[in-house]
């Protein structure tokens, strides 16, 4: 009987001090990790396909629409990315600038669109065209600029300029820096 009793002491002791290195040791228990927002600022929210997204200015009216395959969004920024972008860019007088690029990025908050990869912009009643590497446009101010080399063209018409500023209410363009052009003379027909 005395065996038993110091046996049973003996298992019972090993079972508390087992419990015991076993709750030290619990790997779900807390454990002291360091959260970092930075890292979180940059998780998309969320990620469509096939997405449209129109922009309202203050006063309810259009400023902006945007068809992608493929949109990540991340709300922490406030930032769209998005790939094969064709934006509509509505003016004043709601007439429809339409303009692709490869890739884009959308502030959400301040309506900033920026365009990158073969980007163009067609004006919606002149008939040209503009083709940049890299497009800005500010949706609120509804002004387009590059400051990379820049082609504006309406067939046989060409001008290159190494800046270009884009004022769609006012359809209004400078170029500058470098511009150069060709504007064949009109032919007549006898």
């Amino acid at each position: 009987m005395r065996f038993w009793v110091r046996k049973r002491f003996w298992i019972t002791t090993l079972v508390v001090v087992l419990g015991g290195v076993l709750a030290w040791i619990d790997p779900r228990g807390y454990k002291d990790q360091s959260f970092n927002p930075d890292a979180r600022a940059q998780e998309p929210g969320h990620v469509l396909e096939n997405a449209e997204m129109t922009l309202f200015g203050d006063t309810g009216t259009i400023q902006q629409s945007l068809m992608t395959p493929r949109l990540v969004h991340t709300p922490q920024t406030a930032m769209t990315d998005v790939t094969s972008p064709i934006a509509t860019l509505f003016d004043s007088e709601e007439r429809q600038w339409l303009a692709t690029a490869e890739t884009g990025t959308l502030n959400t908050d301040t309506q900033a669109l920026t365009l990158a990869g073969s980007a163009q912009l067609l004006s919606p009643d002149e008939g040209w065209q503009l083709n940049t590497e890299l497009l800005h446009y500010n949706g609120v101010t509804r002004h387009a600029w590059s400051d990379s080399k820049t082609v504006l063209q309406q067939p046989p018409q060409r001008l290159d300029a190494s800046r270009m500023d884009i004022w769609l209410d006012d359809s209004q363009i400078r170029l500058t820096n470098n511009v150069r052009g060709t504007h064949p003379p009109a032919t007549r027909s006898p």
